[in-house]
């Protein structure tokens, strides 16, 4: 753990360092770049070439979609308990998204013309459900149920086969719950080009979704524009803000959590105004590190990822979490509460120690897909709007043409626009 003094006349410096993303590799963008063009050239005969190069999977393109009866023996295959707990996640999910499902409106504007806003699904959205060493079946909840509420007539989903060409059971089970049936083994960054940019097997979507590597990021990034992309988040982040009362077991639990994503990668923040409570952190890692499955692996991303900043008081504490801007903000102090009301950039802000960040990503309602690398400055995580696009609506009538005339006159002077002006002028002529 690295320990950045508030009062250290380098701390924002070093903060600025910490945050930074890790170097990518110049040969990502070079490799991804081929992908997508030999899936724009070759389609489905790319896809077979891909799959068994980066997945080590052989399957011909007629088998890249999963079939029903593939579907039907894994829900088989699922225990009755694990289908509960899914059911319940699908609950909390559904429940907090179905407050946010905006409706269209109408209203009259000072002219009397009446404007408002017409929201509409996406016709055919595209998920990307990572699936290699921890497959993600809580990232299906968390972006294919939006994509339910919202009515998106398509939707289709890619995740990476196993090598026997088969797709992890809980992921197909989970799917399954809801609804989805077009699903495709293939997975990396030809899963996001084969969706981009269209095969024959696969057919193109309007939008993007779903986390992944950074060849998945980087492929999302060169198709945007061409296809709508929801984020583009870099490695998991999680910043505890903890004072004196805090308790180290808590911290050290949650710390060890958000290593546990396991790409090296991560970026882990302790803020707080106790070196007692760091020191006490500290001695609790080693102590439940080693019980953990991981825990060589653990231990090695908390020393080479993990900064501590060790702030005089709350207010410093706030400066430094909202300009880290985390993914994840968990508030360990006496009132938590109050505490949040001052952070204005986090990604999902969890309040109170019994409030882990392990809830949002599994099961408390919101999207676990969220900004990341200080993106949270200016962007949120994953909504059910994004699911959605809207169209702005106007209707003006001979009397509301009138008051109008006077403003659009103004403006087509401004700008030399006579035939704009004229537009309207011609509407009111006897």
């Amino acid at each position: 753990m690295k320990i950045l003094n508030y009062n250290d006349k380098n701390f924002w410096k070093n903060i600025e360092s910490a945050c930074r993303p890790a170097a990518k590799s110049g040969e990502i963008p070079a490799i991804v770049s081929d992908v997508i063009a030999n899936v724009r050239e070759r389609g489905d005969a790319a896809l077979e070439a891909l799959t068994l190069k980066f997945d080590g999977a052989k399957i011909k393109a007629k088998d890249l979609r999963v079939t029903g009866e593939e579907i039907k023996a894994a829900v088989k295959r699922v225990p009755p308990c694990d289908k509960k707990m899914m059911r319940q996640a699908i609950a909390c999910v559904r429940d907090y998204h179905l407050h946010t499902k905006p409706k269209n409106w109408r209203a009259k504007n000072p002219h009397g013309a009446v404007v408002g806003e017409n929201f509409y699904p996406i016709r055919r959205v595209g998920l990307y459900i990572p699936g290699g060493n921890a497959p993600l079946v809580s990232t299906v909840i968390m972006t294919a149920t939006l994509a339910k509420i919202a009515g998106c007539p398509e939707i289709c989903v890619c995740t990476p086969p196993r090598k026997d060409g088969t797709v992890n059971d809980y992921i197909l089970c989970v799917l399954s719950m809801l609804g989805i049936s077009e699903i495709y083994k293939v997975g990396g960054a030809q899963a996001i080009a084969a969706m981009g940019v269209g095969t024959k097997t696969v057919p193109a979507v309007e939008k993007l979704f779903g986390p992944g590597n950074a060849f998945v990021i980087e492929a999302k990034r060169q198709l945007f524009g061409e296809v709508g992309c929801d984020l583009l988040p870099g490695p998991s982040e999680v910043l505890i803000v903890a004072d004196a009362s805090a308790n180290p077991k808590y911290v050290a639990a949650d710390l060890l959590s958000q290593a546990e994503h396991g790409s090296g990668k991560e970026k882990i923040f302790l803020v707080s105004t106790s070196l007692k409570l760091v020191e006490n952190v500290r001695k609790k890692i080693a102590e439940m590190a080693p019980s953990l499955t991981r825990s060589e692996k653990l231990l090695k991303i908390i020393s080479d990822g993990c900064y501590v900043a060790v702030v005089p008081n709350l207010e410093a504490a706030v400066e430094t979490a909202n300009y880290i801007a985390p993914e994840h903000m968990e508030l360990h102090v006496k009132d938590a509460e109050k505490l949040a009301s001052k952070i204005t950039t986090a990604g999902a802000i969890l309040v109170g120690e019994d409030t882990p960040t392990v809830l949002g990503d599994f099961t408390a309602g919101p999207s676990h897909t969220l900004p990341t690398g200080r993106t949270g400055r200016f962007s949120g995580g994953l909504q059910l709007v994004d699911f959605m696009r809207r169209s702005s609506y106007v209707k003006y009538d001979k009397k509301a043409l009138s008051r109008a005339k006077d403003v659009v006159a103004a403006f087509s002077a401004m700008e030399t626009l006579d035939a704009h002006g004229n537009s309207l002028l011609a509407r009111l002529e006897r």
